[in-house]
């Protein structure tokens, strides 16, 4: 998703380290040209992010739950509920707002060109856990030109 949105992935991981926040079973490194980004905007790609791992693993497994009721996703929607507190202070509409995104992120994730990128990084992932920067470009790169 952050590559979709226009962000430099630094580093991808299944292994990430664990002794820097919450338990959780992946990490993604983003960079981001913020000069050209509004604090809103930033919001929204930051929203799309934390909610894209939940999407992905809904449709991987079939069972599309609520991204907020799932522990091992905590992490992800905390993050998603933060950043939508800049778009929409009352919590009711913050809800609506971040469920409408996890919808509409995975329906995005179900077409075939989409899940094939997905699918061939979670490959890449699997034969290595890290994927850095260079190895992560060289994959979208073969996969989306």
């Amino acid at each position: 998703m952050a590559h979709l949105l226009g962000g430099v992935v630094h580093v991808v991981t299944i292994e990430p380290d664990h002794d820097d926040g919450p338990e959780r079973s992946g990490n993604t490194e983003v960079r981001w040209r913020r000069s050209n980004l509004s604090d809103k905007e930033f919001a929204k790609r930051s929203i799309q992010i934390s909610l894209a791992g939940p999407a992905a693993e809904m449709i991987y497994s079939g069972d599309p739950f609520h991204p907020g009721l799932v522990p091992e996703w905590a992490a992800d929607w905390q993050d998603a509920w933060q950043a939508a507190a800049v778009l929409h202070a009352d919590e009711r509409k913050r809800l609506e707002y971040l469920e409408a995104v996890s919808i509409r992120v995975y329906h995005q994730f179900r077409r075939d060109e989409i899940w094939d990128v997905l699918a061939a990084v979670a490959d890449h992932l699997l034969a290595h856990e890290t994927l850095e920067r260079e190895e992560f470009a060289e994959i979208m790169g073969e996969l989306l030109d």
